[in-house]
């Protein structure tokens, strides 16, 4: 089961900015990696479940999370379907992220006070996924729509919640950009655990990449 609520994992995605997005099918390796992002501050992790077996490597990686590093909030994204969203829940997922607005998603979180984070492309949607609950709203690919649409939608709806993933970076002109048009936080993927870092296993440099991405943030809203 989850170990936090709906509102507390939004909270902590307001205060801190940041999501970190990653994969990989190696346990120790993951573990190594999520505990870098703790080490440089991070307090979200989104585990992309996109390959086989995947289900065991989030298993082990919660555990060791809720065992050693207090405080760390771990979810699933690439969530397709109902079944999937409940597996994970049961196994600990505090948040569900989605690619696409899926109601069956919506009915099987709420049901559980797990938030979900659906992605959504229109207004429409993103009326559509608050109408039904959703605290904050997954930009889906960020890189096509940009802070523009952001604006756009703060605008009429100042009170929607937006957390861009797929064109985030931690450079600060595009961090600049986001956090000017209104957005609640980023996730950010490769652009922050990229594969150099994976092939070199360079943790300590993750750790700094980390730290150095929360700082320009908080910068970025004062």
């Amino acid at each position: 089961m989850a170990q936090y609520s709906r509102i507390e994992v939004a909270n902590v995605m307001k205060e801190s900015g940041m999501v970190p997005l990653f994969y990989h099918p190696d346990i120790e390796l993951g573990k190594k990696i999520l505990q870098a992002c703790y080490d440089g501050g991070a307090r979200l992790m989104e585990f992309t479940a996109r390959g086989d077996f995947a289900f065991e490597v989030f298993s082990e990686l919660n555990k060791y999370a809720i065992k050693n590093l207090p405080g760390m909030i771990m979810g699933v994204g690439s969530i397709t379907d109902a079944a999937a969203a409940s597996y994970y829940m049961s196994i600990g997922a505090n948040f569900i992220v989605t690619p696409s607005l899926r109601e069956d998603i919506a009915i099987v979180c709420n049901r559980r006070k797990v938030l979900w984070s659906p992605g959504c492309g229109s207004l429409t949607e993103i009326n559509k996924a608050e109408e039904m609950g959703c605290e904050i709203v997954k930009l889906f690919p960020g890189s096509l729509y940009g802070p523009g649409f952001v604006k756009g939608i703060k605008g009429p709806q100042p009170w929607t919640s937006i957390m861009p993933t797929g064109g985030v970076s931690t450079d600060e002109d595009n961090l600049k950009g986001w956090f000017d048009a209104g957005v609640t936080c980023v996730g950010m993927g490769s652009k922050l655990i990229s594969k150099d870092i994976l092939a070199n296993k360079d943790y300590a440099g993750l750790e700094t990449l980390v730290k150095d991405t929360l700082a320009k943030i908080k910068k970025l809203r004062a």
